[in-house]
């Protein structure tokens, strides 16, 4: 079986897509599955709250600094599909229709995010539900994707709650063929490895050669015990993923929750700078990744939640070759000077600090 899916499906993918992590909002963590749009209608999952998100993004400068998907989750279906199979929103919540909302969002520069579910029951690949319990992709695989496609959607996540882990690894693939199919340039995010790694290894190396992205673990919770338990795992697991992050292959620690109800200002800056940087080495302090012009990403992370620490950060430690280095706060964005042989700051309680640390060479000095 596997050298029958290495001939059939090796670089699938290649979609020249999310050669740097897909940056956007998505509803989900804080707006849940909220249907209830006669009593609620600024928060529910509807066209309004999509529409209004994508001006926001446009107007108020996040469109500008890179934040470009504008993704609905779970909720979005009829329970129902068309007479002839295909999947439809709800049309009292998208009373003009998904093409609509995609013009929409289009227009404002912006591209459109999109959410399925992958049900892997029994004998087959798919199954009938979202995690949610709407409409699953099963017998359909084609025709959902030839529909998004239609619509001009920009983005799939495809989750994988009524799933058989095992058999994620032929039926993923499938869908990433059906997306070629389709024409359409369209970012596909996978759940595969979160739900098969409790179990096994996921094969990373056959994950990034059918998704642009993927996530690993646990979905994030707002709280900040959510958030440092996915900073753990991926310190524990980060040489089975490092190998394979790169343009158009990105891990995926889940949302950022900045903004949300539970996490502090400090916090907020943890996760931030963390999220940024996940791909790469790490531990209960210190976490680096080395950037293309030579320069190295830095964040010290203070576990104490009470008071500031001071944390060093030697060049040998972040993979820094230079004697000196100039150092350069991105959260106070201001210079802080030129350091020998190491890098050191004080950190606010479940705090960070993230610089730039630019090697100097013998003509800068």
């Amino acid at each position: 079986m596997a050298s029958w899916q290495e001939n059939l499906f090796v670089k699938s993918l290649d979609n020249g897509l999310a050669l740097t992590p897909p940056m956007g909002w998505m509803d989900w963590e804080r707006f849940r599955c909220n249907t209830d749009c006669k009593n609620d209608p600024d928060n529910c999952i509807g066209e309004k709250l999509f529409m209004d998100m994508a001006s926001r993004m446009a107007e108020d400068g996040f469109k500008d600094v890179g934040y470009e998907y504008v993704s609905i989750d779970d909720c979005w279906m009829s329970h129902n599909r068309t007479a002839d199979g295909q999947l439809q929103p709800d049309p009292a919540r998208f009373p003009s229709g998904m093409k609509a909302l995609a013009d929409y969002i289009h227009s404002k520069g912006l591209k459109l995010g999109i959410y399925a579910g992958i049900a892997l029951e029994d004998l087959t690949y798919y199954g009938t539900k979202t995690c949610a319990g709407y409409p699953g992709t099963i017998d359909h695989i084609q025709q959902d994707m030839d529909t998004f496609a239609g619509w001009g959607v920009d983005y799939l996540k495809l989750d994988g709650c009524y799933s058989d882990p095992d058999k994620m690894d032929t039926g993923y693939p499938m869908v990433t063929k059906a997306l070629n199919n389709t024409g359409r340039p369209i970012v596909f995010s996978c759940s595969w490895p979160a739900y098969q790694s409790a179990k096994k290894t996921p094969n990373y190396t056959w994950i990034a050669e059918n998704c642009n992205l993927w996530r690993n673990y646990d979905d994030i919770q707002d709280s900040w015990q959510s958030v440092t338990s996915i900073v753990k795992w991926y310190g524990d697991h980060q040489d089975e993923m490092i190998p394979v992050a790169g343009p158009g292959n990105w891990n995926d620690p889940d949302m950022l929750i900045i903004g949300d109800f539970s996490l502090s200002f400090e916090q907020s800056k943890a996760q931030f700078a963390l999220w940024s940087v996940m791909a790469s080495e790490g531990n209960r302090e210190i976490w680096a990744r080395p950037l293309s012009n030579g320069s190295v990403a830095v964040v010290l992370f203070s576990h104490s939640e009470s008071t500031p620490e001071t944390i060093e950060a030697s060049f040998k430690m972040v993979g820094l070759s230079a004697e000196k280095a100039e150092a350069r706060d991105l959260f106070e964005h201001k210079d802080l000077g030129t350091f020998t042989g190491s890098f050191h700051a004080i950190v606010n309680p479940s705090g960070v600090v993230m610089v730039i640390l630019s090697p100097v060479t013998v003509l800068d000095v």
